[in-house]
């Protein structure tokens, strides 16, 4: 028994030591800077509480377990596409998310939470004053320059009270730990905070990847806060069932993926301005139904873009009407336009003051300290030493007369710019602030299997609920890649961290699904943006085409696959398929000599608007403007095929096989929007785009090759470009002839490939719309469908001659014209208030 227990304990032993040993190794290993609070390691020099618990848990997996995780996060990313936009670029980059969480305890938390409720409450308070009675400014306790120079105050809603009572629904801050290890506030964030959306895709994703760590940790739940939230924008409309709306400035905005992903969670409509008229005294969505009333606009728009009437004239994002609107108490804007204010650093010195003349409290938690260069003591002291001060903008991140858009380190510039820059704070202080130099307190990251400290800023989220402000349980965190940092912008090479907020109790599971005994059953999904509609329009029509490309080039690599069952090389109909390539963009000519080259570049090349590659971007593109309607599987589908496409391949195997795989992730995506997607009007848009495109494909083709004096040869390629061999053997027990491929390809109703049965699908879409008109009458597009249908029907294939199907092919690009003419209007046509009945 002795025996046997020794060798228990020393196998328990063995067991345990390898998690023990590479904790120690760790913690010798992590570099703290000295002087610089850390988030591991304490005051004391020992590990946190908290981080030993992490720690304890993490270090009991494998190294190889640990990297196969951090390979699923990875991989999460990159399929779901979660993409983020560096000021100043075009080209999205993968969110880049830190593997390890920041890790805060309970109690720490409380101190931080208590801080930033109080200090959102205090903002609110001062925009109510500013935007209204304004005696902050005449009592003195605000310079009005302070104010004044700022080009978020806006003078066009002084004086206008706030529809739903509040300036603030949201409000955010950047901190950081100070010197003396209590949380500092660094930034204000009041105009359109952003992050939460990736402070949500940080909680999806590492939760998965650490699935048994996450809840062992009893980590905080993020989803009372965004219930609440929604609750609250809700409770501000003026009706029982509000609909609200997102407002983003649109795909190529930086944080588009972010936009996206809170509308889909949150359950809004996210719109852009266009999507947007006013009328009277309120704001319709133009959808493909008519307007439709939006009672609460929860905007990612800055204040100055979101009316081009009473704002910035020049801007093509906001809602020409809307400050009148607001004045009309139409609509309910979050955060209200001109809340921005607060944002310029030159009101941070007044704050303290502010907050005891309002809340008759002082801060919970200190702002760095800074002095406004507009007043002669601040600006003397300023001036004094100023190689002791970092000197930003006092209304913005730029720095005037600078070209750094952070702020300018004096004591860093060489002698002739520091002189510059003495003498812009001595000509125009009002524009320059001081700030103490701090350095950032830091956390720990994974890098090459060991864990080194990296500095940080935390964005904390509050929104205004009627109990008071919620506190997201974590935030939105951004880690430096050097050690040496004083700020952290997401376009300075930082990536992102989960925050998590850990409790020695069980949390609660907590979802954004309501009860089951409180939800009302509906059974349309909602409006449909004329936007959002016309988008996914042309998805379909792009994936169609991008279908039908790759069909040619797997027909055109049949020969030199299979040179014993397909056509030569240099045959009539291979030729046939390359001028066609040709003649959609696809290739620069065809080559009797060299179709391999032709085939590589109709799938691959970049340059050619019409390859399969450029069609699959297309796609990408297309679809990220409707991430919010995208299931994820569907994204994963397209990004797996823009990824295969853009790998380069030489030999001509595997150029077709790449052809082959990616027809079959059409195929896929297909399926799903058949199986998956609702049966309402969004659904439609997009069986109808790939319908329209495969009709006019499909004619074309026909007219190719079935002319009058078409071979065997001829025939076959058609027939397996519209997939139809298999029909067409099991039908006719002879090779093919020209009328029997004409009208299974042309007008057979029950071939779910011909140009009938498409026209009879499009007649069926269109026929469930809205009418938009008050007439009664039979409107274009259905006109159009009704008339080619019967054609179709009423038609002989021995007629189908070149010249009647390219007159059929005419009549297909008139109808996909037609809808788009009529459901997706531009300019002036864009407002259509008549609407009686139909799907929404």
């Amino acid at each position: 028994m002795a025996g046997q227990g020794g060798s228990q304990g020393s196998s328990q032993e063995s067991k345990v030591r390898p998690g023990q040993r590479r904790i120690a190794q760790w913690t010798r290993d992590y570099a703290r800077l000295p002087g610089i609070p850390d988030e591991y390691i304490g005051p004391d020099g020992a590990p946190r509480a908290a981080w030993t618990r992490f720690f304890d848990a993490f270090a009991a997996l494998s190294p190889a377990d640990i990297e196969r995780r951090f390979a699923s996060a990875d991989r999460h990313l990159r399929e779901a596409g979660v993409t983020y936009r560096a000021p100043g670029e075009t080209a999205d980059r993968l969110w880049p998310l830190s593997h390890l969480p920041l890790i805060i305890d309970e109690a720490d938390w409380q101190q931080l939470t208590a801080g930033i409720a109080q200090r959102a409450q205090l903002f609110e308070m001062v925009l109510r004053d500013l935007y209204g009675e304004g005696r902050l400014v005449t009592d003195g306790a605000v310079p009005a320059a302070a104010i004044a120079g700022s080009n978020e105050y806006l003078r066009a809603v002084s004086g206008v009270k706030p529809p739903g009572g509040r300036h603030l629904q949201l409000y955010a801050a950047d901190v950081g730990r100070g010197p003396d290890g209590r949380w500092w506030v660094l930034n204000d964030r009041t105009q359109a905070p952003s992050g939460a959306g990736y402070a949500l895709e940080n909680r999806l994703v590492l939760s998965r990847a650490f699935s048994n760590l996450y809840k062992s940790m009893n980590v905080e739940r993020v989803a009372p806060f965004f219930e609440a939230f929604r609750d609250s924008l809700r409770a501000s409309a003026d009706r029982d069932e509000p609909r609200i709306g997102l407002l983003t400035p649109g795909a190529f905005s930086e944080t588009y993926f972010e936009h996206a992903t809170l509308a889909r969670y949150l359950g809004f409509l996210l719109v852009e301005g266009d999507d947007l008229a006013v009328s009277g005294d309120r704001i319709y969505i133009r959808t493909v139904a008519g307007l439709k009333r939006l009672d609460v606009l929860l905007r990612r728009v800055d204040s100055n873009f979101l009316d081009p009437l009473e704002l910035d004239a020049s801007s093509h994002l906001g809602v020409p009407g809307l400050i009148d609107v607001l004045r009309k108490n139409g609509v309910v804007v979050a955060n209200m336009p001109g809340s921005g204010v607060l944002e310029a650093r030159a009101l941070l010195g007044f704050l303290p003051s502010l907050c005891r003349r309002l809340l008759g409290e002082n801060p919970i938690m200190p702002h760095i300290a800074t002095w406004w260069c507009g007043q002669k003591a601040a600006r003397e002291e300023v001036l004094s030493r100023l190689e002791d001060f970092a000197i930003e903008g006092a209304y913005g991140r730029a720095v005037p007369g600078f070209s750094s858009h952070g702020p300018v380190l004096a004591g860093e510039l060489p002698p002739a710019e520091r002189d510059r820059l003495r003498q812009a704070i001595t000509d125009r202080g009002i524009d320059y602030v001081g700030q103490e130099l701090v350095r950032l307190s830091t956390t720990p990251v994974w890098e090459q299997g060991r864990i080194t400290p990296r500095p940080f800023v935390l964005r904390v989220f509050a929104a205004a609920t009627p109990q008071g402000w919620t506190i997201l349980p974590g935030g939105f965190c951004r880690i430096a890649e050097q050690a040496d940092a004083r700020a952290v912008s997401m376009g300075d090479g930082a990536r992102s961290a989960d925050v998590w907020v850990v409790s020695d109790k069980a949390v609660s599971a907590s979802t954004l699904l309501p009860g089951a005994d409180t939800v009302r059953i509906r059974r349309i999904a909602g409006v449909v943006p004329s936007r959002a509609a016309d988008n996914l329009f042309w998805l379909g029509r792009y994936l169609e085409r991008a279908e039908a490309t790759l069909r040619l080039i797997r027909a055109l690599g049949a020969p030199m696959r299979d040179p014993v069952k397909g056509s030569s090389t240099t045959s009539p109909s291979v030729e046939r398929i390359q001028r066609l390539l040709v003649t959609w963009g696809a290739t620069s000519q065809a080559t009797r000599t060299n179709p391999a080259r032709v085939i590589a570049e109709a799938l691959q090349s970049e340059e050619k608007f019409g390859s399969a590659f450029s069609l699959v971007r297309s796609v990408q593109r297309t679809a990220t403007s409707l991430r919010e309607r995208l299931s994820p599987d569907a994204w994963q589908i397209i990004t797996e095929m823009v990824d295969r496409l853009a790998l380069q391949v030489d030999d001509d195997d595997s150029i077709v096989s790449a052809a082959e795989l990616t027809l079959q992730e059409l195929a896929s995506l297909a399926g799903l929007a058949q199986e998956n997607m609702n049966r309402a009007a969004g659904w439609r848009f997009l069986d109808m785009g790939r319908r329209a495109e495969r009709a006019i494909n499909t004619a074309r083709f026909a007219r190719q090759f079935a002319y009058d004096e078409a071979g065997e040869e001829d025939l076959d390629v058609l027939l397996t470009l519209v997939d139809c061999q298999i029909t067409y053997r099991s039908r006719y027990l002879v090779g093919p002839a020209l009328a029997p491929v004409r009208d299974l390809a042309v007008l057979d109703p029950y071939n779910p490939r011909s140009v009938a049965f498409q026209v009879a699908t499009l007649n069926d879409h269109i026929a469930a719309l809205p009418s938009l008109k008050e007439h009664g009458l039979i409107e274009r597009p259905q006109r159009l469908a009704v008339a080619l249908q019967a054609t179709l029907t009423t038609a002989e294939a021995a007629a189908l001659d070149v010249k009647t199907l390219f007159a059929l092919e005419q009549d297909l690009l008139n109808l996909a014209d037609a809808i788009g003419l009529h459901y997706f209007p531009h300019g002036p046509n864009a407002s259509r208030p008549e609407k009686l009945t139909g799907l929404a």
